[in-house]
């Protein structure tokens, strides 16, 4: 049986949502005066266990939230599926942030939790102190999006947990090249769960159905007003080397009309990095202190 990453160093927290289902968070580390929390958020098929290293690093400072959305993690499974959907999810953030009493925090926003942070500068703009955007920004890469419709849903469940990592490696290494076997193990204990005996994902299988309809004959749509959203907060943007939905172009633009901007790219890994590499969790203390400063 895998061990639960960090296990002890955080707590389980159920919050309902608006529509009466219920929400996990993990909360790490204390509120600290003069420090600001750090709310995460993860990726689309994701769940907070995704920043188990960095959010224990962050909380020898500071409090840190870590969000399942609904129907990932520990979140219960929603019986429709359109509601796994920004705008509901927007509104689950909302409602954690207001039952924890986080009135201002440095969001730290993996791929979809980038795009759930640049929301909330149009849906409530007093909570933002800062964010960071790992591997996403207002243009998004079909390429990549096409990849996890790929599979999203579709990947075998593994009988053990040698056969999750050997699994992971096969889709992931050529992207991910400088990863340790700690590393992948630490992934498939993020992407499945203990169920019944089984292995079995980490999230509502009918997620995979909101990428169905998504047609990539014509670009995506972009995100530049959102991302102008954040004019008022620092901003860090975080990209993998080899990323294959956040590209470098997209940085540099993203750079000309924040020249502000602090840049971080992640050599050998792709869509989206760990964030648990020693220089990844010091660029990220050294800007949530700038946060605070600010």
């Amino acid at each position: 049986m895998a061990a639960v990453a960090g296990e002890g160093a955080y707590e389980s927290r159920f919050v309902t949502a608006s529509d009466g289902l219920k929400l996990h968070a993990r909360l790490y580390g204390h509120p600290q005066d003069g420090r600001l929390p750090v709310l995460c958020l993860p990726g689309l098929s994701r769940n907070s266990g995704d920043f188990d290293v960095v959010a224990r690093a962050l909380a020898e400072e500071r409090q840190v939230v870590a969000l399942d959305y609904r129907g990932r993690g520990l979140s219960a499974a929603d019986p429709d599926w359109r509601n796994y959907a920004l705008p509901v999810e927007l509104d689950d953030l909302l409602t954690v942030t207001t039952v924890l009493g986080l009135a201002r925090a440095v969001f730290l926003g993996t791929s979809r939790g980038g795009l759930l942070t640049m929301l909330t500068t149009a849906a409530r703009p007093t909570l933002l102190a800062g964010a960071i955007l790992n591997d996403i920004g207002p243009v998004i890469e079909g390429a990549g999006l096409a990849r996890i419709k790929s599979y999203l849903g579709r990947l075998p469940e593994p009988a053990t947990w040698d056969e999750a990592v050997a699994l992971l490696k096969s889709i992931g290494q050529s992207r991910f090249p400088a990863l340790t076997d700690a590393d992948w193990r630490g992934q498939a204990g993020s992407i499945w769960t203990e169920r019944d005996g089984r292995l079995a994902a980490a999230f509502d299988p009918a997620l995979a159905k909101t990428l169905e309809s998504v047609s990539f004959d014509a670009p995506m749509p972009t995100l530049w007003p959102q991302f102008d959203g954040l004019a008022a907060v620092p901003v860090m943007v975080i990209r993998g080397e080899h990323s294959d939905i956040l590209s470098a172009a997209t940085v540099g633009a993203m750079a000309d009309r924040r020249p502000d901007l602090d840049v971080l790219t992640v050599q050998g890994q792709g869509h989206a990095p760990l964030l648990t590499d020693p220089l990844s969790i010091g660029r990220i203390q050294a800007f949530v202190r700038r946060c605070d400063a600010a």
